[in-house]
């Protein structure tokens, strides 16, 4: 077996014994078309440091209009997972590029809840046609294999350039990308594995339009964002934080691993 589908291989390996909580008995991955809506859940937070898990919604994120149960088995339930709907809509193989998905002001509740969460290193769990999102993690000792991390962290600590101070971020930008399965008899596409990569942008905008928000801390031709020209969005009593995300679509062709 060659090194890339090696590679790829341990990395269906490890969605399926990481991820063997979310695929039960009964309940079998789907195939999608092009542009096929695709339902992200949330799950609850969760923190290695406390064991005590939270409900995705006890922190200020993006609400939908309604909140629902979307608990699919029996399992879920037993477990204690509370897997409810979310603001983040995907269309198969359809990228997404710097999409608002909301604007909150914190008020001292809060901006505290936000910080004790940083503090025990609470993260945030979603979930793509049950596979659970995890970031990708580089070893450190130079070798080509890489790690995966269940959820993205809610934020972190850090001080200003010149200052001692210490303050807390928000990852408020979520760089999702989608893997796939191509099935070229019928063009129908099977997800095999969902990650995320979280960022902390103080995103900066002349005029706040509700339907069509425009962000200066965008690339008006790309939709990018702008590297390098942003500072992390600080968490703090009054401060304003514009949730964004992007999506990014990558085919697996050497092995199909979803079953």
């Amino acid at each position: 077996m060659g090194r890339v589908s090696t590679a790829i291989f341990f990395f269906c390996l490890l969605f399926f014994s990481s991820a063997n909580s979310f695929y039960l008995p009964g309940v079998a991955p789907r195939d999608f078309q092009q542009g096929d809506p695709l339902q992200i859940k949330v799950n609850k937070l969760s923190s290695t440091k406390t064991q005590l898990p939270y409900d995705y919604y006890y922190l200020k994120y993006c609400k939908p209009q309604k909140i629902k149960n979307n608990a699919e088995n029996l399992g879920e339930v037993l477990r204690g997972d509370r897997i409810e709907n979310s603001v983040y809509t995907f269309h198969m193989r359809k990228e997404q590029p710097c999409k608002v998905a909301c604007r909150v002001k914190l008020d001292a509740e809060a901006a505290k809840n936000f910080k004790e969460k940083i503090d025990d290193e609470y993260r945030v769990n979603m979930i793509l046609d049950n596979l659970p999102v995890a970031v990708l993690r580089q070893r450190r000792d130079g070798s080509q294999s890489t790690t995966y991390e269940h959820g993205f962290r809610v934020g972190f600590k850090g001080n200003y350039a010149g200052s001692k101070e210490e303050k807390y971020f928000i990852n408020n930008h979520l760089s999702f990308r989608v893997m796939y399965h191509k099935d070229i008899e019928t063009d129908s596409a099977r997800i095999v594995g969902f990650e995320v990569t979280p960022n902390s942008i103080n995103h900066q905008y002349k005029e706040w339009d509700e339907k069509n928000p425009q962000l200066a801390t965008c690339n008006e031709n790309t939709k990018n964002i702008i590297q390098g020209s942003t500072v992390p969005q600080e968490v703090d009593t009054d401060k304003e934080v514009v949730f964004t995300y992007d999506v990014s679509y990558k085919v697996f062709v050497e092995v199909f691993c979803a079953t």
